[in-house]
């Protein structure tokens, strides 16, 4: 049996004649950029999430520098993040002119460890990067709390947590800020590179639209210097055909995730990523934890399942952050995380047969 990782065919086929008009329609009004389309798109998201403003841009990693653009933020500052995060959540930080500052992450949900949060703040700490990683949120609320009593900006990288919840509140409705990715893999994702930025403060929201767009609200006022970072007309139309599914699909994934505790339940050999109290865990992501991953990946591969890794190093470990001089004995769990992790297929239309097959290709590995 075959098992992808992602099977985006099996998605775009159940909504097929949905998907096919919508694009057909962007051609036939010629509208390619912004257009009635991306105003749509960005109403229903932000009725969704219950906020008041969605900026949309180009892509998910634009809408985290825009953010911090818009807070000016840059030469001398400083901009706390976690240490096991795909690199736009640090990046970003340094194209503004800051600097990264990474915490580890706790050896239980690995998200970023709050404990050690506070220490990371100086008189130059100007933002928190939270980072709702696997589709589980941060501890959100205790990382506001520090975020208030600093005066700092929390800003919440959503990239990969859609739906995702605490205390009955959605991801990115906590911070100044909340950053959305729609990448094709993600929960929500376009057919093509595509983000927005989701914000309750109407100045923040005006100031991202007007840097996303060159730096002017209508064509030619240019007040600022800003880039080039605009939506596409053919992108909003597959997300305004995908989010009236997104709820029904977020269930999905949770469903197939209690299917692989049930069936993986009796392997002793690998560890799961807990579910945190009080939450939603929106499952853009099925982890486990095996100190034989490589070897089990290899199995898995010859099974016919394909699998991913991330992410195989920790960010401040990276050769783009070698100057730093950082060790992996300065962000252990994260270096014990980034050779212990491995993501299992995951997408609402896995069927229980797959994931039975998955589990049994697990089973059939310890047993040898």
């Amino acid at each position: 049996m075959k098992v992808p990782f992602v099977d985006l065919k099996a998605q775009y086929l159940s909504i097929k004649s949905e998907i096919d008009f919508a694009i057909q329609e962007v051609i036939e009004n010629s509208s390619f950029i912004g257009g009635a389309g991306v105003k749509s798109f960005e109403a229903n998201f932000a009725q969704l999430l219950g906020v008041e403003h969605v900026v949309s841009c180009a892509n998910g990693t634009d809408s985290l520098y825009i953010i911090m653009k818009a807070l000016s933020i840059g030469l001398g500052d400083e901009v706390i993040t976690v240490a096991n995060s795909w690199i736009s959540s640090s990046e970003t930080i340094g194209q503004t002119g800051a600097k990264p500052i990474f915490v580890d992450i706790d050896p239980i949900y690995l998200s970023m460890d709050v404990a050690q949060l506070e220490n990371k703040v100086t008189p130059k700490t100007k933002a928190v990067i939270a980072v709702h990683l696997h589709g589980q949120m941060a501890d959100i609320h205790i990382i506001k709390n520090i975020c208030d009593k600093h005066d700092l900006y929390l800003i919440e990288d959503c990239a990969q947590s859609h739906l995702s919840e605490s205390n009955g509140s959605i991801a990115g409705t906590f911070g100044i800020a909340g950053s959305f990715s729609f990448y094709p893999g993600k929960n929500l994702g376009a057919y093509g590179d595509a983000g927005c930025i989701v914000t309750n403060n109407l100045e923040l929201a005006t100031k991202s639209r007007m840097f996303a767009n060159h730096g002017a609200l209508k064509k030619y006022h240019h007040e600022i210097e800003g880039i080039n970072s605009r939506m596409d007309g053919v992108q909003a139309a597959v997300l305004n055909v995908k989010l009236p599914h997104l709820k029904s699909w977020t269930a999905a994934r949770q469903t197939n995730a209690a299917l692989y505790r049930e069936a993986l339940s009796e392997i002793s050999q690998i560890k799961y990523i807990a579910e945190k109290p009080n939450t939603k865990h929106s499952y853009h992501l099925f982890i486990i934890l095996s100190e034989d991953r490589d070897a089990l990946k290899a199995h898995l591969e010859a099974a016919g399942i394909e699998t991913a890794i991330h992410y195989p190093t920790p960010l401040p470990l990276l050769k783009a952050y070698a100057a730093e001089g950082y060790t992996a004995t300065d962000f252990p769990h994260a270096a014990m995380a980034a050779s212990q992790m491995l993501s299992l297929p995951m997408y609402a239309e896995l069927s229980t047969k797959q994931i039975i097959y998955i589990s049994n290709s697990i089973k059939e590995f310890y047993a040898k």
